[in-house]
């Protein structure tokens, strides 16, 4: 999924800043890295930067345009440091890394940043579905190119963690009538070892019920469970032979 997140960097002036980026994306698990345009090819300087994320530089693709870059992305966010004159839909840093998770299952997308000095222009952002903007100090927004990558970058991945830790906990629950037959195995059961006198049953299974309900079981458990069940029936059994 993170390899179909593409990183793009537009006409780059210096390149021991595309190394720095390479950098913030590794760290962050991307290693799709675009090119557009850079003033110079990424050189010694960009590899020293990368430090261990050499491969994602070396693997990184240069295009001539950003049409090219993001041709096949079906979600295009371009950043943005400021409002411009036609107004475009914005996402905070957050909604952008959770709307390009979502979206990346379908098709690749893409996260463009623009020049050092003067970020994107007008018909550049044109581009691009959404424009994202980091809220930074009002007092001193200036944020170099890599570390625009690295918080970004960052959301991205917290966005992957938790779709991540959510189908991890997605758990196999024992359908309605399941849970009948465990109460009726469990009631016959406790009638048998004397727990339950069928004529004064008094509120026990109300309260066994409450507190299964309350526990409730996975399937998984559930079928534990009915073992236990059943291997007191078998020695119940045997007993009284």
């Amino acid at each position: 999924m993170l390899e179909n997140i593409k990183i793009v960097l537009v006409n780059t002036s210096h390149t021991g800043n595309i190394g720095s980026a390479a950098r913030a994306m590794k760290t962050m698990g991307l290693s799709n890295l675009c090119l557009v345009d850079p003033v110079q090819a990424p050189d010694g300087k960009a590899s020293a930067l990368a430090a261990g994320a050499g491969d994602v530089l070396g693997n990184a693709t240069i295009v001539d345009t950003l049409e090219e870059a993001v041709a096949d992305c079906g979600l295009v966010v371009g950043t943005s440091a400021r409002s411009r004159t036609h107004s475009w839909p914005m996402l905070a840093p957050r909604e952008c890394g959770e709307k390009m998770i979502k979206e990346v299952a379908k098709y690749p997308v893409a996260l463009v940043f623009g020049r050092e000095n003067n970020g994107l222009t007008n018909e550049e952002l044109q581009q691009c579905h959404y424009h994202v903007c980091i809220p930074a100090n009002p007092e001193y927004s200036s944020l170099n190119l890599a570390m625009a990558v690295q918080t970004l970058s960052y959301e991205v991945r917290m966005a992957w963690l938790a779709k991540q830790s959510i189908e991890s906990e997605a758990t196999d629950y024992p359908l309605n009538q399941d849970l009948e037959r465990f109460y009726a195995h469990l009631e016959s059961t406790l009638q048998g070892t004397n727990f339950i006198i069928p004529n004064h049953p008094g509120m026990v299974m109300t309260k066994l019920r409450r507190l299964f309900n309350r526990a409730r079981p996975e399937a998984q458990e559930l079928n534990i469970l009915r073992g236990i069940l059943s291997s007191i029936d078998k020695a119940t059994q045997s007993n009284k032979s």
